[in-house]
Order: C-alpha cells, then structure tokens, then sequence
C-alpha cells in the first residue's frame, strides 16, 4: 500500500508548497508569481508558476493545434475545457506541456504525486484524457518550468526573493489568475497592500 505523499517528505525541503515572490525578487520574470514547488531536494528543484496565462492561448485552441482533438469538437471542447488556463509555467522548457491535476486521476510511470491532492503529468496521453472528458477533475496546463539548481533556490529565499507556505489545491486550480498572488499573501498574513507600499520606499 502507498503511505500518504505528506508522510514521505523531508521537511528541510518544500515540494508542495508554493513559492510567493517578494517585490525584491530581482528577476522581471518572476514578479508577482506564485509558484508551485512539485520537486525540491539536495540537487536542486522545480516548480510551476501557477498564476500567469499564456496570453491569446485557450485550452481548446492548444488541443486543436496539437492534433489532440479536431477543429469540429471546438464547440464540445469549449464546454468541456475552455474554463482550463494555460499557464506560462517558466522560463525553462517553454515548449514542454506540464499539467498540474488533482488525485483522481493516474497514468503508470508518467504521473507523479506530489501532495495528497495534486499529481503532475508530462505526456500527450493526459491531453487525450482531458480532450475526450476521461481526465481529470481538476486541473491546469502550463508551457515551461521553473528550476534551480542545487542551492540556488535556498540562497535566493535567504535573500528574501521568496516567502513559502502550505500550498492550497483549490488555489492551483482557481481559474480566476489575477487574484492568486494576492490570495496567497493572505494565505500567509501578509497584507498585499502593505508588501507594496514597503516595496516603494527608497
């Protein structure tokens, strides 16, 4: 039987919590991201910025485009999946599809738990599952990845570029994007309005 994700953890590391960018970040590209740490250990990690669209992108367009479903499904796909963001998941790999989803759904040797209630899938066949309404429940497709490599992340929250936190499944898959980095400020206690105005100070 497999023990619970939460009980496999090492808690000197923080997969599956989410990142939360400090204004002091000092990288444009990840100003005002929240991202979602799915690997994290002594070699490095990788994560998922979950709250920046690909602009002018909708699910059902990508499906089209990548010969996962036809141009006739557009209108069934739009009723299926035209809630489904696509994220700018990072800099890295930005041509690479990476879904973020929840539990109730399993591909042998391609899914990997992170937390008791999200998985992270990698392979065209999660895009047919969702195409044909066989995916699942919840979940959210970004282009690319964030990484780091040994260290780096670590010496960038000493620098406070990041502030951490238990990460909340249904913000991941909350399709309205532009109020998550404020809602996981809050998550934490930080008031979003007073992060600005220290930001502004000279």
């Amino acid at each position: 039987m497999q023990r619970p994700a939460s009980s496999l953890k090492d808690p000197a590391y923080l997969d599956g919590q989410f990142l939360v960018a400090m204004p002091g970040i000092g990288d444009e590209r990840f100003a005002r991201s929240v991202i979602y740490l799915c690997a994290h250990s002594a070699d490095g990690a990788m994560g998922i910025i979950v709250n920046k669209p690909v602009a002018d992108l909708s699910m059902p367009d990508l499906l089209i485009q990548l010969d996962i479903a036809r141009e006739s499904d557009a209108i069934r796909l739009r009723e299926r999946v035209g809630h489904m963001p696509v994220l700018m998941g990072g800099p890295v790999d930005a041509k690479r599809g990476f879904v973020l989803h929840s539990a109730d759904f399993h591909i042998d040797q391609s899914t990997l738990q992170i937390d008791e209630g999200v998985c992270l899938t990698a392979t065209v066949e999660i895009l047919r599952a969702i195409a044909d309404g066989r995916g699942p429940s919840n979940a959210v497709l970004a282009l690319g990845y964030a990484g780091w490599q040994a260290g780096q992340l670590e010496n960038e929250i000493l620098a406070n570029g990041w502030l951490n936190c238990p990460a909340d499944p249904e913000l991941i898959f909350d399709a309205t994007l532009g109020t998550k980095y404020d809602q996981a400020l809050r998550g934490l206690g930080v008031d979003p309005l007073m992060l600005s105005a220290e930001a502004g100070r000279a």
